[in-house]
C-alpha cells in the first residue's frame, strides 16, 4: 500500500527528539526520505543507523543561517530535492514575568523560534520551486493563542510564528508552496523540563512523567504525545492538504475550549457562583 509521502523529501528541524523524532519516524513510515536537522549529533547518528537510505542527519543550530542553509541543501545532495520543511526546532525560557525578562534571553527565544523558521523558509523556497512547489509546516503553540500556557517571551514568539505563517502563505501559495502552522497543547516532551532550567537528560526523563500524569489536564482524557503532532504534520505535508494554506491547526486535546469548568463537571462556573450569590432570598 502506497505511503502518503511516497517520493517526497523532507527536512525536519529538531528531528532527533520529541515531536521532531516522532515526525521523522512517521514520515519515513509513510514513504518519505528525511533530513533530520538537530544539534544532538549522537542521536542523529543513531537515526541514520535506524533508517539507512531513508534518513540523513545534518548538524543544525537554527540560530546560524549557514547551518540552516546547509541542512536544506543536504536534502538535495542526499535525496535529490526538497518537498517538505517542518520548522520544528524549539526551546523554552523559564516561567518569568515581564518584569524579570532580560534582553539577551528575549533575543535568544526569538532567534530560535521566529528567526530560525523564517530563514528556513527563505532557503527552502528555491529548492521547492525546483520541484514545482512544496509544503512548509511551522510549529507554533497554544501559548501563542492565549495567555497562561507558557512564559511571556515563548508565548509572544509563538504568536509571531502563527502570523508569520499566514503572511508567508500569502506570498508563497501562488508559487504552489503552502505554509501552515501547528499549535500543540500539552505534549509530553523535554521542553517542559527545559522551562525549569533542567539539563537535557533530566528534562527527557521529565517528559515521561508528563505523559504519565497529563491525561486529566484537558477534555480528551489522554496524554498528548509527539505522534499526535506528527499526524497533524503528516496531513499538512501531504497532498491531502493541497487546498490548505495560511492557517493553523490546534492539537491540544480540547484544552483551549474554555476554562476547566467548561468541561470538568466537578468544577463550578464562576458565573454560576456569582449568580447564585445574587439569587433573591425567597420570603
Amino acid at each position: 500500500m502506497a505511503g502518503r509521502l511516497d517520493g517526497k523529501v523532507a527536512v525536519i528541524t529538531g528531528g532527533a527528539s520529541g515531536i521532531g523524532l516522532g515526525t521523522v519516524e512517521l514520515f519515513v513510515a509513510e514513504g518519505a526520505q528525511v533530513v533530520a536537522a538537530d544539534i544532538q549529533d549522537d542521536k542523529g547518528a543513531m537515526l541514520e543507523k535506524r533508517f539507512p537510505g531513508k534518513v540523513a542527519y545534518a548538524h543544525c543550530d537554527v540560530t546560524d543561517e549557514a547551518q540552516i542553509e546547509a541542512a536544506l541543501k543536504t536534502a538535495k545532495s542526499e535525496f535529490g530535492g526538497l518537498d517538505i520543511l517542518f520548522n520544528n526546532a524549539g526551546i523554552s525560557d523559564r516561567m518569568t514575568s515581564i518584569a524579570e525578562i532580560t534582553a539577551e534571553g528575549w533575543s535568544w527565544i526569538f532567534d530560535v523560534l521566529v528567526r530560525g523558521p523564517a530563514l528556513g523558509m527563505k532557503h527552502a523556497v528555491p529548492l521547492m520551486l525546483e520541484r514545482g512547489g512544496g509544503s512548509i509546516v511551522n510549529t507554533a503553540s497554544i501559548a501563542g493563542l492565549q495567555a497562561g500556557f507558557g512564559p511571556i517571551a515563548y508565548s509572544t514568539a509563538k504568536a509571531g510564528v502563527i502570523h508569520m505563517s499566514r503572511v508567508a502563505a500569502a506570498q508563497l501559495s501562488p508559487q504552489k508552496i503552502r505554509v501552515n502552522a501547528i499549535c500543540p497543547g500539552l505534549i509530553a516532551t523535554s521542553i517542559f523540563g527545559a522551562s525549569f532550567g533542567l539539563p537535557r537528560e533530566v528534562a527527557d526523563q521529565m517528559a515521561a512523567r508528563v505523559a504519565e500524569n497529563a491525561a486529566g489536564a484537558q477534555p480528551v482524557p489522554k496524554a498528548g504525545l509527539p505522534d499526535d503532532i506528527a499526524q497533524a504534520a503528516l496531513y499538512l505535508a501531504s497532498d491531502a492538504a493541497a487546498f490548505v494554506s495560511g492557517t493553523h491547526i490546534v492539537v491540544d486535546g480540547g484544552i483551549t475550549v474554555g476554562g476547566r469548568h467548561s468541561w470538568d463537571a466537578s468544577m463550578i462556573s464562576p458565573f454560576a457562583t456569582i449568580l447564585g450569590d445574587l439569587t433573591p432570598v425567597q420570603p
